[in-house]
């Protein structure tokens, strides 16, 4: 009988008819914005992974002719940290209740990864000029592959910056934006961790 009452207890209704709201009780401590960010990057890390893996291994082929780095590509990486300093200064402003820091935060992270996607497409034009197409070796292939890969979700990201963006500029307070703010700056990071990884491998080969 003990299994059986067990299976047909309801542990959201209590002694005397009460009703106990569960939603009192929070399952996680993270918000759920938070929490998706962190899945969506484990996610992007496994990718990520992967491509290093495969390039790693496809180099000690012999038809691997490495290409030459465009030096326009240090420019961009100096840009790309200089947008994540721009999120950062907009976390610490909103942290600090510092709408006009936040405000020019984000403004200047956004601007400068703009630029930097524009940066990564003159980069690509420099190297089409020089006669290095996409599929006229695999070491081009690959490089095309990163570098599209990693400004897709720069431009994903800045979908979420437009968003944050609006509701700062509308006058939305703070306390409000204060999240989305963190979350931008921390998914910035991320992106800026991984281009200088593959940065660094790519210089490397």
């Amino acid at each position: 009988m003990g299994f059986f009452q067990q299976l047909t207890e309801k542990p959201w209704v209590v002694e005397h008819g009460r009703v106990v709201d569960l939603h009192e009780r929070r399952a996680f401590l993270l918000p759920t914005a938070t929490l998706g960010l962190r899945m969506f990057l484990a996610v992007i890390t496994v990718l990520f992974s992967l491509l290093v893996i495969a390039y790693a291994d496809r180099m000690m082929v012999a038809d691997w002719h490495p290409l030459p780095e465009p030096g326009l590509l240090w420019l961009n990486t100096a840009i790309l940290i200089a947008s994540s300093a721009g999120l950062q200064w907009a976390a610490m402003s909103a942290r600090r209740s510092e709408i006009d820091g936040v405000r020019t935060g984000l403004l200047g992270g956004g601007v400068f990864a703009f630029a930097f996607l524009v940066g990564q497409l003159f980069a690509w034009q420099e190297l089409v000029d020089l006669g290095y197409f996409v599929a006229s070796n695999p070491a081009n292939a690959f490089f095309y592959l990163v570098t599209a890969l990693h400004g897709l979700h720069l431009l994903g990201g800045l979908v979420a910056w437009g968003r944050t963006s609006n509701k700062v500029w509308r006058g939305i307070g703070v306390v409000q934006v204060r999240l989305s703010v963190e979350l931008c700056a921390i998914y910035w990071h991320f992106l800026l961790l991984v281009w200088l990884i593959l940065f660094g491998l790519l210089l490397f080969t």
